[in-house]
């Protein structure tokens, strides 16, 4: 019964799962800004060749 309420007493699962969760949100924003620079260079870069091109 010791065990079990060690076991619920316990909190270093639910910090590890709070530290999980805070490097998912940090790695979804920079997913979404390197994808929008990506696209906003793609953008720029083509434009400056049709216009070379032309």
């Amino acid at each position: 019964m010791t065990k079990l309420r060690q076991f619920l007493n316990d909190a270093s699962g639910a910090t590890a799962i709070e530290y999980a969760m805070i490097a998912a949100g940090i790695s979804i924003l920079i997913i979404a800004g390197v994808q929008s620079i990506g696209t906003r260079l793609s953008a720029q870069y083509i434009n400056k060749v049709a216009t070379a091109l032309s």
